[in-house]
Protein backbone atom coordinates (compact mmCIF):
# COMPACT_ATOMS: atom_id res chain seq x y z
CA UNK A 1 0.00 0.00 0.00
CA UNK A 2 1.39 3.28 -1.25
CA UNK A 3 2.00 5.65 1.81
CA UNK A 4 0.32 9.07 1.82
CA UNK A 5 0.91 12.49 2.91
CA UNK A 6 -0.55 13.18 6.18
CA UNK A 7 -0.87 16.87 7.73
CA UNK A 8 -0.38 16.81 11.63
CA UNK A 9 -1.38 20.32 12.36
CA UNK A 10 1.54 21.21 13.88
CA UNK A 11 3.20 23.36 11.23
CA UNK A 12 5.91 20.67 10.36
CA UNK A 13 6.27 18.87 7.24
CA UNK A 14 3.66 16.18 6.07
CA UNK A 15 4.24 12.74 7.51
CA UNK A 16 3.95 9.62 5.22
CA UNK A 17 1.71 7.21 6.43
CA UNK A 18 1.19 4.07 5.71
CA UNK A 19 -2.43 3.33 5.19
CA UNK A 20 -3.63 0.23 8.09
CA UNK A 21 -0.16 1.02 9.60
CA UNK A 22 0.66 1.83 13.54
CA UNK A 23 1.11 5.09 12.35
CA UNK A 24 -2.34 5.49 10.74
CA UNK A 25 -4.13 4.21 14.49
CA UNK A 26 -1.89 6.57 16.57
CA UNK A 27 -4.05 9.29 14.22
CA UNK A 28 -7.32 7.99 14.59
CA UNK A 29 -6.68 7.40 18.26
CA UNK A 30 -5.39 11.32 18.36
CA UNK A 31 -2.77 11.31 21.41
CA UNK A 32 -2.74 15.00 21.42
CA UNK A 33 -6.25 15.19 22.80
CA UNK A 34 -5.52 13.16 25.69
CA UNK A 35 -4.68 16.01 28.05
CA UNK A 36 -8.27 16.64 28.09
CA UNK A 37 -8.65 13.34 29.15
CA UNK A 38 -5.98 13.03 32.35
CA UNK A 39 -6.05 16.46 33.67
CA UNK A 40 -9.62 16.36 35.12
CA UNK A 41 -8.73 12.98 36.72
CA UNK A 42 -5.76 14.68 38.10
CA UNK A 43 -7.64 17.67 39.79
CA UNK A 44 -10.24 15.64 40.77
CA UNK A 45 -7.84 13.34 42.71
CA UNK A 46 -6.08 16.14 43.78
CA UNK A 47 -8.62 17.86 45.02
CA UNK A 48 -9.90 14.85 46.73
CA UNK A 49 -6.30 14.59 48.66
CA UNK A 50 -7.05 18.16 49.73
CA UNK A 51 -9.27 16.81 52.23
CA UNK A 52 -8.08 13.34 53.58
CA UNK A 53 -6.19 10.19 52.03
CA UNK A 54 -7.44 8.83 48.39
CA UNK A 55 -7.83 5.42 47.22
CA UNK A 56 -5.05 4.40 44.81
CA UNK A 57 -6.85 1.54 43.00
CA UNK A 58 -9.76 3.85 42.24
CA UNK A 59 -7.76 6.70 41.10
CA UNK A 60 -5.67 4.73 38.84
CA UNK A 61 -9.00 2.98 37.09
CA UNK A 62 -10.50 6.75 36.84
CA UNK A 63 -7.23 7.76 34.64
CA UNK A 64 -7.29 4.49 32.69
CA UNK A 65 -10.82 4.52 32.20
CA UNK A 66 -11.28 8.19 31.29
CA UNK A 67 -8.41 7.67 28.72
CA UNK A 68 -10.39 4.77 26.95
CA UNK A 69 -13.68 7.03 26.76
CA UNK A 70 -11.36 9.74 25.09
CA UNK A 71 -10.01 7.70 22.45
CA UNK A 72 -13.75 5.86 22.27
CA UNK A 73 -14.89 9.46 21.45
CA UNK A 74 -12.18 10.06 18.81
CA UNK A 75 -12.92 7.40 16.80
CA UNK A 76 -16.40 7.80 16.47
CA UNK A 77 -15.30 11.38 15.73
CA UNK A 78 -12.99 10.17 12.51
CA UNK A 79 -15.41 7.82 11.11
CA UNK A 80 -18.92 9.71 11.84
CA UNK A 81 -17.85 12.52 10.32
CA UNK A 82 -15.96 11.12 7.13
CA UNK A 83 -19.42 9.64 6.66
CA UNK A 84 -21.61 12.69 7.62
CA UNK A 85 -19.16 14.75 5.30
CA UNK A 86 -18.03 16.88 7.35
CA UNK A 87 -14.37 15.80 7.20
CA UNK A 88 -13.78 16.51 3.07
CA UNK A 89 -9.82 17.17 1.29
CA UNK A 90 -10.87 21.23 2.52
CA UNK A 91 -10.32 20.30 5.97
CA UNK A 92 -8.19 22.37 7.50
CA UNK A 93 -7.43 20.52 10.67
CA UNK A 94 -4.82 17.41 10.90
CA UNK A 95 -5.53 15.03 8.22
CA UNK A 96 -8.17 12.30 9.92
CA UNK A 97 -7.98 8.70 9.16
CA UNK A 98 -10.92 7.67 8.09
CA UNK A 99 -11.47 10.62 5.23
CA UNK A 100 -8.03 9.89 4.35
CA UNK A 101 -8.00 6.36 3.40
CA UNK A 102 -5.66 5.50 5.68
CA UNK A 103 -8.33 3.34 8.11
CA UNK A 104 -11.44 2.30 6.55
CA UNK A 105 -15.03 3.08 8.23
CA UNK A 106 -14.95 -0.79 9.04
CA UNK A 107 -12.18 -0.94 10.79
CA UNK A 108 -12.74 2.16 12.83
CA UNK A 109 -15.72 0.85 14.30
CA UNK A 110 -14.35 -2.26 15.22
CA UNK A 111 -11.82 -0.18 17.10
CA UNK A 112 -14.45 1.89 18.47
CA UNK A 113 -16.12 -1.05 20.07
CA UNK A 114 -13.48 -2.78 21.06
CA UNK A 115 -12.29 0.61 23.27
CA UNK A 116 -15.69 0.90 24.48
CA UNK A 117 -15.70 -3.07 25.97
CA UNK A 118 -12.20 -2.28 27.41
CA UNK A 119 -13.74 0.87 29.02
CA UNK A 120 -16.94 -1.26 30.43
CA UNK A 121 -13.82 -3.68 31.70
CA UNK A 122 -12.25 -0.72 33.73
CA UNK A 123 -15.88 0.58 34.61
CA UNK A 124 -16.59 -3.28 36.18
CA UNK A 125 -13.64 -2.44 38.22
CA UNK A 126 -14.55 0.84 39.60
CA UNK A 127 -17.82 -0.45 40.07
CA UNK A 128 -16.51 -3.08 42.29
CA UNK A 129 -14.81 -0.39 44.10
CA UNK A 130 -16.77 2.78 44.19
CA UNK A 131 -20.18 1.21 43.64
CA UNK A 132 -23.16 1.64 41.67
CA UNK A 133 -22.77 5.45 40.43
CA UNK A 134 -19.99 4.95 38.71
CA UNK A 135 -22.35 2.54 36.60
CA UNK A 136 -24.26 5.75 35.87
CA UNK A 137 -21.20 7.74 35.18
CA UNK A 138 -19.68 5.13 32.86
CA UNK A 139 -22.95 4.94 30.57
CA UNK A 140 -23.70 8.42 30.39
CA UNK A 141 -19.82 9.18 29.52
CA UNK A 142 -19.66 6.23 26.95
CA UNK A 143 -23.30 7.39 25.37
CA UNK A 144 -22.31 10.76 24.83
CA UNK A 145 -18.48 10.48 23.72
CA UNK A 146 -20.71 8.57 20.53
CA UNK A 147 -23.70 10.93 20.49
CA UNK A 148 -21.04 14.00 20.17
CA UNK A 149 -21.00 12.94 16.51
CA UNK A 150 -23.23 10.17 15.81
CA UNK A 151 -26.63 8.96 16.13
CA UNK A 152 -29.83 10.24 15.06
CA UNK A 153 -29.20 14.11 16.97
CA UNK A 154 -25.62 14.29 16.90
CA UNK A 155 -24.67 17.03 19.46
CA UNK A 156 -21.73 18.47 17.90
CA UNK A 157 -24.05 19.35 15.04
CA UNK A 158 -26.66 20.86 16.70
CA UNK A 159 -24.57 23.92 18.83
CA UNK A 160 -24.52 20.94 22.09
CA UNK A 161 -20.68 20.12 21.80
CA UNK A 162 -19.45 23.19 24.19
CA UNK A 163 -21.96 21.89 26.95
CA UNK A 164 -20.90 18.49 26.33
CA UNK A 165 -17.51 19.33 26.40
CA UNK A 166 -18.36 21.50 30.11
CA UNK A 167 -20.54 18.98 31.62
CA UNK A 168 -18.53 15.38 30.70
CA UNK A 169 -14.73 16.90 30.63
CA UNK A 170 -15.77 19.27 33.83
CA UNK A 171 -18.32 18.12 36.30
CA UNK A 172 -18.57 14.48 35.36
CA UNK A 173 -15.07 13.62 34.98
CA UNK A 174 -13.55 16.12 38.02
CA UNK A 175 -16.59 15.47 40.14
CA UNK A 176 -16.91 11.29 39.71
CA UNK A 177 -12.84 11.40 39.78
CA UNK A 178 -13.30 12.81 43.78
CA UNK A 179 -16.35 10.53 43.96
CA UNK A 180 -14.39 7.34 43.22
CA UNK A 181 -11.17 8.96 45.23
CA UNK A 182 -13.44 9.18 48.54
CA UNK A 183 -16.78 8.19 48.11
CA UNK A 184 -18.22 11.48 48.24
CA UNK A 185 -18.42 14.90 45.77
CA UNK A 186 -17.08 17.54 48.31
CA UNK A 187 -18.08 20.95 47.19
CA UNK A 188 -14.21 21.56 46.12
CA UNK A 189 -14.31 18.83 43.83
CA UNK A 190 -17.16 20.77 42.51
CA UNK A 191 -15.56 24.42 42.39
CA UNK A 192 -12.49 22.20 40.66
CA UNK A 193 -14.39 21.06 37.96
CA UNK A 194 -15.15 24.49 36.69
CA UNK A 195 -12.00 25.62 35.51
CA UNK A 196 -11.40 22.32 33.89
CA UNK A 197 -14.43 22.25 31.97
CA UNK A 198 -14.07 25.77 30.86
CA UNK A 199 -10.52 25.49 29.22
CA UNK A 200 -11.09 22.30 27.70
CA UNK A 201 -14.38 23.60 26.49
CA UNK A 202 -11.90 25.98 25.10
CA UNK A 203 -9.97 23.57 22.89
CA UNK A 204 -13.45 23.08 21.35
CA UNK A 205 -14.30 26.81 20.44
CA UNK A 206 -11.03 26.92 18.42
CA UNK A 207 -10.88 23.93 16.81
CA UNK A 208 -15.15 24.91 15.66
CA UNK A 209 -13.75 28.34 15.31
CA UNK A 210 -11.00 26.95 12.60
CA UNK A 211 -14.11 24.93 11.21
CA UNK A 212 -17.01 26.78 10.71
CA UNK A 213 -16.81 27.56 6.62
CA UNK A 214 -16.12 23.60 6.26
CA UNK A 215 -19.27 22.82 8.65
CA UNK A 216 -21.52 24.97 7.23
CA UNK A 217 -21.32 23.04 4.03
CA UNK A 218 -21.58 20.04 6.11
CA UNK A 219 -24.64 21.01 8.27
CA UNK A 220 -22.69 21.34 11.37
CA UNK A 221 -24.32 24.33 13.25
CA UNK A 222 -21.51 24.37 16.14
CA UNK A 223 -22.20 27.50 18.04
CA UNK A 224 -19.07 28.96 15.88
CA UNK A 225 -21.10 28.96 12.96
CA UNK A 226 -24.30 30.09 14.98
CA UNK A 227 -22.64 32.77 17.18
CA UNK A 228 -19.80 33.86 14.37
CA UNK A 229 -16.07 34.37 15.00
CA UNK A 230 -16.90 37.44 17.37
CA UNK A 231 -19.55 35.73 19.58
CA UNK A 232 -17.35 32.57 19.97
CA UNK A 233 -14.30 34.53 20.47
CA UNK A 234 -16.00 36.05 23.57
CA UNK A 235 -17.17 32.62 24.46
CA UNK A 236 -13.38 31.71 25.03
CA UNK A 237 -12.93 34.84 26.92
CA UNK A 238 -15.20 34.16 29.22
CA UNK A 239 -14.53 30.65 29.89
CA UNK A 240 -11.13 32.07 30.64
CA UNK A 241 -12.64 34.17 32.96
CA UNK A 242 -14.40 31.43 35.17
CA UNK A 243 -10.69 29.73 35.30
CA UNK A 244 -8.85 31.86 36.85
CA UNK A 245 -11.78 33.72 38.93
CA UNK A 246 -12.37 30.05 40.15
CA UNK A 247 -9.02 29.51 42.05
CA UNK A 248 -8.83 33.12 43.53
CA UNK A 249 -12.15 32.56 45.00
CA UNK A 250 -10.79 29.20 46.69
CA UNK A 251 -7.59 30.94 47.79
CA UNK A 252 -9.53 34.01 49.53
CA UNK A 253 -12.33 32.18 51.01
CA UNK A 254 -10.13 29.22 52.04
CA UNK A 255 -6.92 30.85 53.06
CA UNK A 256 -5.10 28.49 51.07
CA UNK A 257 -2.51 31.07 49.30
CA UNK A 258 -1.18 28.24 47.01
CA UNK A 259 -4.38 28.23 45.24
CA UNK A 260 -3.10 31.11 43.67
CA UNK A 261 -0.93 29.04 41.88
CA UNK A 262 -2.51 28.64 38.08
CA UNK A 263 -2.46 32.28 37.72
CA UNK A 264 0.87 31.68 37.05
CA UNK A 265 -0.87 30.44 33.27
CA UNK A 266 -2.63 34.39 33.02
CA UNK A 267 0.43 35.32 31.16
CA UNK A 268 -0.16 32.22 28.93
CA UNK A 269 -3.71 32.41 28.00
CA UNK A 270 -3.58 36.20 27.60
CA UNK A 271 -1.08 35.90 25.33
CA UNK A 272 -2.77 32.80 23.17
CA UNK A 273 -6.35 34.80 23.52
CA UNK A 274 -4.66 37.81 21.56
CA UNK A 275 -3.11 35.20 18.94
CA UNK A 276 -6.21 33.56 18.50
CA UNK A 277 -7.99 36.95 17.97
CA UNK A 278 -5.63 37.42 15.45
CA UNK A 279 -5.60 33.97 13.71
CA UNK A 280 -7.84 32.49 10.81
CA UNK A 281 -8.11 29.24 9.09
CA UNK A 282 -4.90 27.08 9.17
CA UNK A 283 -3.02 28.63 11.64
CA UNK A 284 -5.24 28.34 14.46
CA UNK A 285 -3.99 24.41 14.57
CA UNK A 286 -1.07 26.18 16.52
CA UNK A 287 -3.48 27.85 18.92
CA UNK A 288 -5.51 24.83 19.28
CA UNK A 289 -2.12 23.18 20.51
CA UNK A 290 -1.44 25.37 22.63
CA UNK A 291 -4.75 25.88 24.22
CA UNK A 292 -4.56 22.07 24.80
CA UNK A 293 -1.52 22.99 26.24
CA UNK A 294 -2.48 25.63 28.73
CA UNK A 295 -5.27 22.98 29.86
CA UNK A 296 -2.29 20.58 31.06
CA UNK A 297 -0.38 23.66 32.61
CA UNK A 298 -3.15 24.69 34.33
CA UNK A 299 -4.01 21.60 36.02
CA UNK A 300 -0.58 20.46 36.84
CA UNK A 301 -0.63 24.14 38.59
CA UNK A 302 -4.20 23.92 39.86
CA UNK A 303 -3.11 20.01 41.07
CA UNK A 304 0.04 21.20 42.87
CA UNK A 305 -1.98 24.01 44.36
CA UNK A 306 -4.53 21.54 46.04
CA UNK A 307 -1.63 19.29 47.34
CA UNK A 308 0.61 22.13 48.92
CA UNK A 309 -2.30 23.32 50.48
CA UNK A 310 -2.97 20.41 52.46
CA UNK A 311 0.77 20.06 53.12
CA UNK A 312 1.08 24.00 54.18
CA UNK A 313 -2.27 24.33 56.52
Amino acid sequence: MAAAEVYTGTGGQPLQVTPGSFRAWVMAARPATLTAAIVPVMVGTSAAYSLGEVRKAPAVLALVGAILIQIATNFANDVFDAEKGADTAERLGPTRAVQAGLLTAKQVRKALVVTVILAVIVGLGLTYLAGWPVVAIGIASILSGIAYTGGPYPLGYHGLGDVFVMLFFGFVAVCGTAFVDTGSVPPVAIWASIPVGAIATCILIVNNLRDRHTDVKAGKRTLAVRLGRTGVLIEYALMLLAAYAVPSYLAIQGGKMWMFLPLLSLPVAALLFRRITLSEGKPLNACLANTAKLLLLYGVLFSAGFVLSRATP
